[in-house]
Formats: C-alpha cells, sequence, structure tokens
C-alpha cells in the first residue's frame, strides 16, 4: 500500500477517531508508515509458524449492538490451525455455557485475534472476519472441540513486544481435552449452585 493511498483516504485500517488521536500525539506519519511496511492482509510463513507454536491467545467480539467481549483461549500446542496464508482455525472446547464469543461472532463477523508469546516476548494481531459450520470437517480432528471456529485474515501484524513480562511456562492444563482420554471436570462444574443445571452434554458423577 503506498503513502500515498494511506494519506488520500482511498484505503487505510484506521477510522477518523484514532487519526484524530493520531494527529493530537503527531503520530499519523508514523501510523502511516507502520500500515504501508508492516500491516498484511496475509500470514507470512513467520507469521504461521508463530500462531501454530501458541498455546493461547485473547479473542475480542462484538454483538450487534457493538458491545465488546474479550476471552481467553488456550488449548495444546497448535490447536490454532494456519489452513493458508488468508485462513486460520481453531477449536472452541467446553466451557461454562455461556457462548459470549461465539454467539457475538453469530451476529457479527468482524473478530481480532491477540497472541502473545510470554516466554520470548513477542505479539501478534489479526483481525478478520470469522465463520462457524456445525458441519465442518475439522471438528472430528479437535479432540474435545464442541464447534470450529474460521478466521479469513484481514490484517496480520505484530506489535513492538517491549511491555510484554517474560514469564516461563511451569505446566500445561490438566484440562485439555486428549485423543482417547477423557477430560477431568472442573470443581466448579459440581458445586451446588451450578450442578443441578448443567447441560445434558456434562457429567459430573464419578
Amino acid at each position: 500500500m503506498s503513502l500515498l493511498k494511506c494519506y488520500s483516504g482511498f484505503k487505510t485500517m484506521y477510522t477518523e477517531h484514532q487519526r484524530t488521536v493520531q494527529d493530537t500525539f503527531d503520530s499519523r506519519r508514523l501510523a502511516d508508515r507502520i500500515e504501508e511496511r508492516v500491516v498484511q492482509s496475509e500470514l507470512d510463513a513467520d507469521d504461521q509458524a508463530f500462531i501454530e507454536r501458541q498455546m493461547m491467545f485473547f479473542l475480542a467480539t462484538a454483538d450487534k449492538r457493538g458491545q465488546l467481549n474479550c476471552s481467553f483461549k488456550g488449548g495444546p500446542r497448535g490447536f490454532v490451525r494456519v489452513l493458508d496464508a488468508h485462513t486460520i482455525a481453531f477449536p472452541d472446547y467446553n466451557g461454562n455455557g455461556m457462548f459470549l464469543s461465539i454467539g457475538n461472532i453469530c451476529a457479527r463477523a468482524e473478530v481480532g485475534l491477540l497472541f502473545i508469546d510470554f516466554e520470548q516476548p513477542k505479539r501478534l494481531r489479526v483481525n478478520g472476519q470469522a465463520s462457524i459450520d456445525p458441519d465442518d470437517p475439522l471438528l472430528a480432528e479437535f479432540p474435545g472441540a464442541q464447534i470450529v471456529v474460521r478466521v479469513t485474515v484481514r490484517e496480520a501484524f505484530p506489535n513492538c513486544p517491549r511491555y510484554i513480562p517474560k514469564m516461563r511456562l511451569v505446566e500445561e492444563s490438566p484440562y485439555l481435552p486428549k485423543s482417547g482420554e477423557e477430560a477431568p471436570v472442573p470443581e466448579w462444574k459440581r458445586s451446588e449452585w451450578a450442578c443441578d443445571v448443567l447441560p445434558r452434554s456434562d457429567d459430573v458423577h464419578d
């Protein structure tokens, strides 16, 4: 994308309000340079490898009223799969039954994903459109998945890692679904306030 296109408003990722703040802090030129040099409409080889190494990401969605929700999504390493340079897929596992993210995706396809590596500080943003197909053939390839979400990439770009705290992985979650094994039940589902209203698919009996 050329700088001319950015400045003319022909095509830019920035909104009017973002431009106002950029101008307040004299950062429009830098923002345009980042959009020109760093922001991509597809995942390059480094992005793809980075995503498939991760065990977590943060997912931003919005409902039809524009109210936002941000969720943590975790799984075994590689649970987010890169299907091609323009498409990624991830499973939605058994949770608390609120389906905030999935419900929002059904209303509005736009999503934002933030991947962070805390051991070797690095982060990657992916914005795009999500879709859900109850008959997605990938569902059988993710043990324990209830739904598979596919995201068509609109923008992908790294962010400066300078404020990311460096942390070390101690252990994976013991609740991660594994092929041929039944995942343990979280204790909160056995509590008095929850055990009598669980979905039929949740078996909390020993």
